[in-house]
Formats: C-alpha cells, structure tokens, sequence
C-alpha cells in the first residue's frame, strides 16, 4: 500500500502529460529522412502549440549539437514574458529511434523520461522543419531565421496541410524587424 502511494504522484503526473486535446487527432509520419549533421544548430520557434512547460514564453530558440556520448544536447532557451524579460534555459538530451529516418528522436528534460520528437517535415535545404510526435498534441514550426510574415503563412499553411488545426497555433514573438 505504501508503495502504491509512493508512486500515486508518479503515475497522475504521467497522465497529466497524456491527456488533453489533440491538434490533430491522425498525425503523420514523418515525410522526409534528416541528416542529423544538416539538423544540428540553432533553430527560431515560429509558432507552437502552448503547453505548460513552454508558459508565457517570447523569443524561443532551439540549439542542437553532438555530445560526446552520441546522443544530442537539447537547449531551449525563452525570454520570460516579453522579449526583454528574463532568459530562462532548459537543457535536454536527445536520441534517435529511428536510425534508418533519423526523423524520430526521443528527448528527455527531466531524467529517465523521454517525449517523442518527430521531425515530421522540413525543407530541402533545412531552412525550415515541422516538429510533432504521434499523439498530435504538440507541434513546433521552427526555422533557421527569425521569421518573417511570408515564413510564418507559408509555415502555416504547411502544418495545415499535415492535418493540424492552425487554430490551436500561439504565434512566437522574435526580435528584429517582424517581432
């Protein structure tokens, strides 16, 4: 008994983290393999679905990079309710679990728990991608440059395709001229 106790926090926060509406209830399998090596690097959060660890959150950048153990390091970086407020990191580590795609990829921010990240599709030269994973309750559009008005339609337009409710989209500011 003790011990179903013990693990009752465990379990209802686990469940928090599947439950609540999805996006787009039939996500799609990534349509392209990644080359991990063209991925790697910094990416500007263009729009996203919010989500409670994401709150409040302006000026989003994601930056991949080797580390020495094979896996990826993972750092999320936001300014904290305005472009000018303060910087908050969070740093992750990231695994592939698709080898023959590259495209599925495992991240962890808190221990032994990992999320999928699914690279569902990106552009040819990797000036864009499209993130999500199989429940279809999360969904990132990143790209290589603080976006502008034409990156963000087109970005749009593109998730909408995949199936998702662009409604559900929360639009990130960025600095400079399109903020």
């Amino acid at each position: 008994m003790r011990a179903a106790l013990l693990a009752l926090p465990l379990v209802l926060s686990l469940s928090a983290c599947v439950s609540g509406p999805s996006g787009n209830p039939n996500p799609p399998q990534p349509a392209k393999t990644v080359e991990l090596d063209r991925y790697l690097g910094k990416w500007y959060e263009v729009a996203r679905y919010d989500m409670r660890f994401e709150k409040d959150c302006e000026g989003v950048t994601a930056e991949y990079s080797k580390r020495t153990d094979g896996l990826i390091r993972v750092l999320n970086t936001c300014r904290k309710g305005a472009l000018d407020g303060p910087v908050k990191t969070a740093e992750g580590k990231a695994k592939v679990v698709d080898t023959t795609t590259n495209a599925k990829l495992k991240v962890s921010f808190f221990g032994p728990f990992f999320g999928d990240y699914w690279v569902l599709d990106r552009a040819d030269d990797y000036s864009w991608a499209i993130v999500g994973e199989g429940s279809g309750r999360y969904l990132w559009l990143l790209s290589r440059r603080v976006p502008s008005p034409t990156d963000r339609e087109a970005l749009t337009a593109r998730a909408k395709a995949l199936g998702y409710d662009v409604g559900m989209l929360r639009q990130t500011k960025q600095p400079g001229p399109w903020g």
